[in-house]
């Protein structure tokens, strides 16, 4: 069939003009959302007054080098993280696949060959009767060949909006895993020199426990005590020792879970934190602009959104089977059977295509795949609206936290403070003649079960804080972020 020059440029020129779009516009879902925490104003008040915190590296606030140490380690060699960073460049390479998809493809390809023909067949019989017959041939072909599937009806371009939004959704949530990466190596860290606090108070306990238990003693073989109060004390100080083995398998398991987040062998930071040290006293956490600024700020919030628009695009992928496609191919090259005649003019071969392929009769399984889409669509937009409730309900329980447990480590510290001078005055007591070294044991336990509980009030307090910053989207420079991608041209 011969191709009218008329046809070729009239297909040419409405792929070029871009054809018509099919599928809905994508427009990104309103959110409402309270102009402030429920928990933001306890928060703001406590931090009136104090420094602001950077919130691209908020861990350095804590003034811990080794705090910060850490986490730097953890976002540079961390294996989750190193596993999302390649689904990233997995998805930029679609994008790029997507974009190639849309632009003409061309190929160059060759082929020399020789052949023996058999004479007892019936076309070599044949053939060998002819006159100037010979059994060996060969052959030569060189061949420049093209071929663009026209984006018509804006198939391709829907697949390419897909292939983006998919690329950014996946790059937003690489930064959704740095942030819970930086997280949980802070948290990790603050259990660790929490469980290390405690264990010195669990074994002053089992330190004092059992002076009282060979002070009860005592008293039994004196006849001044019943062997009652002697069991209950033995019993008293096997409950605190068996505190001890607890603590100390927590403190394993915590230094081993910091040393999986660094990407390292367990055991390898242990020489490191084998030195006990006070658990880091948390920077002031504010509101950070309230409930507008975290829609902007939390990138699991921005991967969820991304994630909307690529099913949106589907939409239209899918769409754009109703209609036809078009496609030119060309071929120019030359052929012959004899190498010295293969740039000769005589053996140029050219051939032009205008190709058509249309599911003209497959529109119920068009339907079908439509309808799936826009299912797809409908999850999409029901896991972005609960992933923003569930954002704000992170920052919620974090600032609640945050402030009950700074108002629990100050009343056991004001508790701690009048059983010190109890602690003194039973003491001074005891001296005098007055008070027995039962009473002076008993109100030192007493003393020491409070440091516990202030001790996991301050771990508590600290991991609060944590939580807050991780639940406020901080641990990344947003807007920085946003510039780079627009710039990349994506």
């Amino acid at each position: 069939m011969r191709i009218s020059p008329l046809s070729l440029i009239a297909v040419s020129t409405a792929a070029l003009l871009g054809g018509c779009a099919v599928g809905p516009a994508y427009v990104a879902p309103q959110m409402t959302a309270p102009p402030a925490y429920l928990g933001g104003a306890a928060v703001d008040a406590k931090a009136e007054g104090a420094a602001a915190v950077d919130l691209v590296h908020w861990w350095r606030s804590f003034d811990d080098a080794l705090l910060a140490s850490l986490v730097e380690r953890a976002l540079a060699q961390n294996l989750d993280l190193q596993q999302a960073r390649a689904r990233v460049g997995q998805a930029r390479a679609a994008l790029r696949h997507a974009n190639a998809d849309l632009l003409p493809a061309g190929q160059v390809s060759g082929q020399a060959s020789e052949s023996w023909q058999s004479l007892e067949t019936p076309q070599g019989r044949i053939a060998s009767a002819l006159p100037g017959f010979e059994r060996e041939a060969q052959g030569y072909e060189l061949n420049l060949g093209a071929s663009w599937e026209l984006d018509l009806f804006g198939g391709k371009d829907a697949a390419r909006d897909t292939a983006r939004a998919d690329w950014q959704a996946s790059a937003a949530a690489a930064v959704a895993a740095r942030l819970a990466v930086a997280a949980q190596t802070a948290d990790t860290y603050v259990a660790v020199r929490g469980l290390q606090a405690r264990l010195a108070v669990a074994r002053g306990q089992q330190d004092v426990q059992q002076r009282l238990v060979d002070l009860v003693a005592l008293q039994v073989r004196k006849g001044v005590a019943a062997e009652l109060q002697l069991r209950q004390a033995e019993g008293a100080l096997a409950q605190v020792r068996a505190a001890v083995p607890e603590l100390e398998q927590g403190l394993e398991i915590a230094m081993n879970a910091l040393d999986i987040l660094l990407g390292v062998q367990p055991g390898s930071t242990r020489p490191e934190l084998a030195a006990a040290a006070p658990i880091p006293v948390p920077p002031a956490v504010s509101s950070a602009g309230g409930p507008p600024a975290l829609l902007r700020r939390r990138p699991d919030i921005i991967a969820a959104e991304r994630t909307l628009a690529a099913s949106n695009a589907r939409i239209g992928v899918a769409m754009a089977e109703y209609y036809p496609k078009f496609s030119l191919g060309g071929l120019l090259g030359t052929a012959t059977m004899g190498l010295g005649g293969l740039f000769g003019g005589n053996a140029t071969q050219a051939s032009g295509i205008l190709g058509l392929r249309w599911r003209l009769f497959d529109f119920g399984r068009i339907d079908a795949e439509i309808a799936a889409a826009r299912g797809r669509n409908a999850e999409a937009l029901a896991a972005y609206r609960l992933t923003v409730l569930r954002a704000s309900e992170d920052v919620e329980n974090a600032f609640s936290g945050l402030v009950k447990q700074q108002a629990r480590a100050q009343i056991l510290s004001e508790g701690e403070l009048s059983l010190g001078k109890a602690r003194a005055s039973v003491f001074a007591a005891y001296k005098g003649g007055v008070s027995s070294l039962l009473d002076v044991l008993d109100t030192e336990r007493r003393l020491l079960e409070n440091r516990d509980s202030g001790i996991q009030a301050r771990a508590a307090a600290a991991r609060a804080a944590i939580a807050s910053f991780r639940a406020l989207g901080g641990g990344w420079d947003a807007q920085a972020t946003f510039r780079g991608a627009a710039a990349s041209g994506h």
